[in-house]
């Protein structure tokens, strides 16, 4: 591990796509940390996560004074807890020992940052200035945080079971039933750029599903958006993914944006905006995605059995016919 190149650690732990401000801000400088603590033997992605922990408190100690300075310092100190907890999930990613406990404490040491920095910001704010709007923007601020995990959850959740149900129509079992040998791959998997607007896998020229039955379950979406489709892909090309406003760039909007700049109460209302505006988007991809689902359905029910045919061929039925 100590002879191990940014190169070599960059393909192992970069994610395929990723927020915009990590892959801008945080990544150049977490990639020399991980590479760092990669030589040292006591140095574990569990004991960072809880490093990070404690400078997310202590951020939140800043945030309480709530002068320029310490509101500055608070700031600071939240990106350098951001990047260390980047760090944990890297190390983890690059040593092979990512756990499931440590999953849990990540996720649970998030959320616990969030909740107390909010809590020390916006508490800090009214109590400074007797303004109560602050105290109504931290309950927005926590349960918008709370709503946009909970919702990105269930929509991969209802994801996989769309997948178990396709691959349980091929095999002939009953919708819903547990899948047999058979699997399936989404279009938006398996390719680096999607076409903008209607066009099956078939006429993809990069799809690479390993002769999986590939279904589009998005192609209602690229049909009527097809811009979005295209800045999509120039994103994807960058490794950033499309969903700018993300819980990462909400936190990062409060609790770093709005104390440098001295203007937490209009960043943080914005940022409650934007991250509201992005998740109803989502919400109605979503939707497309499960009226697309139900004809992809459809076609796999018809087929005889998944060997007799294609997966191009079947995913061509399933993406180019319009919705309902």
């Amino acid at each position: 591990m100590a002879s191990a190149t940014l190169a070599d650690l960059r393909a192992v732990t970069y994610k395929a796509r990723d927020s915009w401000w990590t892959v801008l801000l945080v990544d150049p400088v977490a990639i020399h940390l991980v590479r760092l603590a990669a030589r040292l033997r006591w140095v574990t992605p569990n004991r960072i996560t809880v490093a990070a922990f404690i400078l997310g408190l202590v951020a939140a100690g800043c945030f309480a004074i709530a002068q320029t300075p310490w509101l500055i310092a608070g700031a600071l100190i939240y990106h350098l807890a951001f990047i260390l907890d980047c760090v944990d999930g890297k190390l983890a990613r690059w040593q092979h020992s990512g756990s499931i406990f440590g999953a849990w404490m990540d996720f649970i040491f998030d959320e616990l940052r969030v909740v107390a920095c909010t809590i020390a910001l916006m508490g800090g704010q009214y109590l400074a200035t007797g303004r109560a709007e602050f105290l109504l923007l931290g309950v927005i601020v926590v349960f918008l945080d709370m709503f946009r995990y909970l919702n990105g959850s269930h929509m991969n959740h209802v994801r996989s079971q769309m997948r178990a149900q396709l691959a349980g129509a091929l095999d002939g079992a009953q919708q819903g039933g547990q899948r047999g040998g058979q699997d399936i791959a989404f279009l938006d998997e398996v390719v680096r750029e999607l076409p903008a607007g209607a066009a099956s896998p078939a006429d993809v020229a990069d799809v690479d599903a390993q002769d999986l039955p590939v279904f589009d379950i998005h192609h209602s979406f690229r049909s009527r958006f097809p811009a979005a489709v295209r800045a999509r892909n120039w994103l994807q090309r960058h490794r950033i993914r499309p969903h700018l406003f993300s819980g990462i760039e909400f936190q990062m909007a409060v609790f770093i944006v709005g104390p440098l700049t001295g203007a937490i109460l209009g960043v943080t209302v914005v940022s409650c905006a934007l991250t509201a505006a992005f998740e109803l988007a989502f919400i109605y991809r979503f939707w497309l995605s499960t009226r697309d689902f139900r004809q992809a359905l459809q076609v796999a029910q018809t087929t005889p059995t998944a060997a007799d045919v294609p997966g191009q061929r079947l995913a061509r039925s399933a993406g180019t016919t319009e919705p309902a």
